[in-house]
């Protein structure tokens, strides 16, 4: 693989994104009401995230739609500008009337005021959007707040409130939560701490960074014999044990994450069952759809955990790489074949997940 592929993908991307923030509906809320007048609209509670069917969604396609504009080096979604790009990596990923109608629609959404709503939401609502919702903010944050560019720039620091917010949430959930959620759906732990841990790092919240680190520890330093086999269900979005496997190289060294891998995924083939693609039998519905993206966020963590892999000298380091390598392209294919259908119900996200994956697919190269 190699960057050519989001080269050939950013123009398609970038419709999807234009398109899901001038969706409003349908619209999938969760709020929770304490009256029965308390019905507001999604827009009056979340201006600045009330398209693309859902809260999360909408955050997601914000941070696709930065990324696509160009992401510094160094930051957790760092891009690699196309070929002929002049400045290193952060020239947009498309031409220049595309470009300026991303920055027209997230610069509408990413102002101080609008933002400032989100956040009071969010701290009078201390477990909503706990903790998928929260890692595609602070995934958002970084990006914008490590650009070259001014404006993306200013949206960073019109988010920084929203991340002082997280922090403090997220500080506060870590310490008290005794046991993570390790199904494969949007309050999976490690998926949520694992891209948290990447930008509390990257935005300079050393506090809540190690708090992530800790819980890391402690909810998984022990895992021993993942059932690689029998962790999928029929709406996963999500391998459990990729996600923790993902998390876990983030905290340990390549020598101890491949210590700890060989203990976790004990026996790993490319016949095994975690890293084989999946298929969708129904493009219109909401769940069924969701293993679209278990095959992105499969070939995406699975690139991530190999170069992990690759700074370690331990033979059983090699060995779990070249399983994985051969389990890359099919996982990936197969992932990228869920965004050819068109349907709503796969386009309101599934594009945030497939940049995501082709970004750590590329990074191998």
């Amino acid at each position: 693989m190699d960057n050519d592929l989001r080269a050939q993908a950013a123009p398609d991307y970038a419709a999807v994104v234009l398109g899901n923030l001038h969706e409003p509906f349908p619209h999938s809320a969760h709020h929770t009401q304490v009256s029965a007048d308390d019905r507001p609209t999604p827009e009056q509670i979340h201006p600045a995230f009330y398209t693309s069917f859902d809260w999360h969604s909408c955050v997601h396609m914000h941070w696709l739609g930065a990324s696509l504009l160009g992401a510094a080096a160094g930051s957790p979604s760092a891009g690699v500008a196309p070929e002929g790009a002049s400045d290193g990596g952060t020239a947009a990923w498309v031409d220049s009337s595309t470009a300026a109608s991303l920055r027209e629609a997230l610069g509408a959404n990413l102002t101080p005021a609008k933002l400032a709503v989100e956040r009071d939401y969010l701290l009078a609502n201390p477990s909503w959007e706990r903790p998928y919702g929260w890692a595609w903010l602070m995934r958002l944050a970084a990006t914008c707040s490590a650009s070259s560019d001014a404006e993306i720039r200013e949206w960073g620091a019109a988010l920084d409130p929203l991340v002082d917010a997280v922090a403090q949430l997220s500080e506060a959930w870590m310490a008290k939560a005794q046991y993570p959620v390790r199904h494969g759906l949007h309050t999976n732990a490690a998926f949520g701490v694992g891209y948290m841990l990447d930008a509390f790092r990257s935005l300079g919240r050393d506090d809540a960074a190690k708090a992530c680190e800790e819980a890391a520890r402690t909810w998984f330093g022990n895992d021993r014999g993942w059932p690689g086999d029998w962790e999928l269900s029929g709406q996963d979005f999500l391998s459990a044990g990729l996600s923790e496997a993902d998390l876990m190289r983030r905290v340990l060294t390549a020598d101890e994450f491949a210590d700890w891998f060989g203990a976790f995924l004990p026996g790993l083939s490319t016949e095994s069952r975690i890293l084989q693609p999946v298929s969708v039998t129904d493009e219109t519905d909401g769940y069924l759809v969701h293993l679209h993206g278990l095959n992105l966020t499969r070939a995406g963590q699975v690139a991530r955990i190999i170069a992990a892999l690759r700074g370690s000298a331990a033979p059983e380091a090699s060995a779990a790489s070249a399983v994985l390598g051969a389990a890359l392209d099919p996982l990936l294919k197969a992932g990228l074949s869920g965004l050819e259908s068109g349907d709503f119900m796969s386009t309101h996200w599934l594009a945030s997940f497939a940049w995501d994956a082709l970004g750590s697919v590329a990074a191998l190269d």
